[in-house]
Formats: structure tokens, sequence, C-alpha cells
């Protein structure tokens, strides 16, 4: 693993192939780890850099909240590091939020943006009751709230047919530290409402959905779509909220090609 420093602290990360840069930013509770096939696959045609947001993987934890500025902050220093000023950045659920604090501070430095099962509302009255439960249940019992967690994740079907694949993402889950799981959940509660920044994007925007997704409705984040100048969309059927594992190939040549776009409508512009 590469590191970059954010106040002194370390953010790790992965940095594979050459070329046009695309920038993969996991979600709530993984790592980096959840991007090797992407990676792989993908460095053949970009730089591809994944990274361990603060309080997960390998990069440090930075208190009692995990704020989405915080992870853009370090998305920024990884990238800073890297001598990277301009790429492409996909973010899976909170990753996405993550993604557009990015967007909403650094938009000059996007040729796109890849919005991977998330989306720009605020939580509401009631998910931030549902977060504060959830911090309370992490630190009592890890394993009690991310054993049902996990199996949300998923179309009924993919849970049936690939349950060691589950397995594996349920075991990058459990290894996250009691710490950084409770301050994401602190940060995602709090974060801020970014629909108005969609309308503002200069840059297109890829939504990626699920048909399947109960913890992300297509139906809520639909309205969305129509919101940046630029914006496209794939909606999968029979896929919940992890269109990158439970339909690889077609979510990964959508991206690739997506990425390929930017960077040639950056280039003609």
């Amino acid at each position: 693993m590469k590191k970059a420093l954010l106040d002194n602290k370390e953010i790790a990360y992965q940095a594979e192939g050459q070329g046009d840069c695309l920038v993969l930013v996991h979600g709530f509770p993984e790592d980096h780890r959840i991007w090797e096939d992407f990676s792989r696959t993908l460095s053949t045609f970009f730089r591809v850099i994944s990274i361990d947001l603060p309080g997960f993987g390998e990069s440090a934890s930075f208190g009692e909240v995990h704020s989405m500025s915080l992870m853009a902050s370090a998305i920024k220093a990884v990238v800073d590091e890297e001598n990277i000023s301009r790429f492409v950045l996909a973010g899976h659920s909170m990753g996405g939020y993550a993604a557009l604090a990015f967007a909403d501070a650094f938009q000059e430095m996007l040729a796109g943006l890849v919005l991977f099962h998330s989306q720009a509302t605020a939580d509401d009255e009631t998910a931030v009751a549902n977060r504060n439960k959830a911090i309370i249940q992490v630190i009592s019992d890890k394993e009690g709230f991310l054993l049902p967690f996990s199996s949300s994740l998923y179309d009924a079907s993919f849970l049936r047919s690939k349950p060691a694949v589950v397995e594996q993402i349920r075991q990058i889950a459990l290894s996250q530290s009691d710490k950084g799981i409770s301050a994401d959940l602190a940060g995602m509660r709090d974060r801020s409402n970014y629909v108005g920044l969609l309308t503002q994007m200069n840059c297109p925007v890829l939504f990626i959905l699920g048909k399947s997704d109960s913890r992300m409705p297509a139906v809520k984040i639909l309205s969305q779509v129509g919101l940046p100048r630029h914006a496209e969309l794939l909606l999968l059927d029979k896929v919940g909220h992890m269109g990158f594992v439970e339909a690889p190939a077609t979510t990964r040549l959508t991206l690739q090609k997506f990425t390929e776009k930017c960077f040639s409508i950056n280039q003609t512009s």
C-alpha cells in the first residue's frame, strides 16, 4: 500500500496502470479491497487509484466523526501525492457522498463523476435516528450489526447463488475497527445535501443503480438523474446495492466506456 499524509496521518491507497486516471472510492463498511477485480482489469486502460477512506483499511482514524469534507480532503491528499490534476472519480454508496463533497470543493479537477449506488440528498430525521442507533450497536455488538447489514446489500438471487462472495465481503466489513465504523456512520449522518450541486456540475455524471437495491431504492434517486447538464444512467435488473459485485462485467465495461468518454470530451472541448 502507498501512503499519503493528511494532517500528519496516513491515508492508504493502491495505484496501478498508466494513463488517464480513475479514482475508486469504497462504500461503508469496506476498504480498497472491494475494488481489486475492477482495478486489475481497468488498470490495463487507465491509471487506477483505490483509496482506504479515513478509519477503514490501513488509513488512520481522525476522531469521533469522519465528515464527508474530511473524506474529500483524503481523496485530495492522495491525488496530490500522485501529482494528478484531473481524473474521473467513482464512489460507491458512502464513497459517493465523499465524491460529492470532493466535487463541491474541487470540481475543476474532475473529468467525470460516478455515483455507484449513491445519491445527493442528506439524511432525513428517520435516517439520522437510525444512524445513531447503529453507532450504539456497533460499540456494543459490531458483528451483530454487520451480519444482517451485509445480507441486505444484495438481490435475493445473488445471496442464494454466491454465498462465498457474500461471505468474503462480509469478512472485509468485520475487519474494520469499531472506531472507524462509528466515525463513518456519524459522518454520513451529518452530511450535507448536494442536490443543488448536481445542477452545477460541468463534467459528465454517471448514475449506476440497482432495481433491487433496498438500501438506496432506485425510484428515490431517478429524479436526480435529470439534474446534471450531462448525465447517464445504468439501471441494473436483479441487482441490489453492490452492482460491481453482482453484475461485474456490465458495470466494469460501463465504467470503462464512461471514463474514456469523459477524457475524450475534455480533449476536444
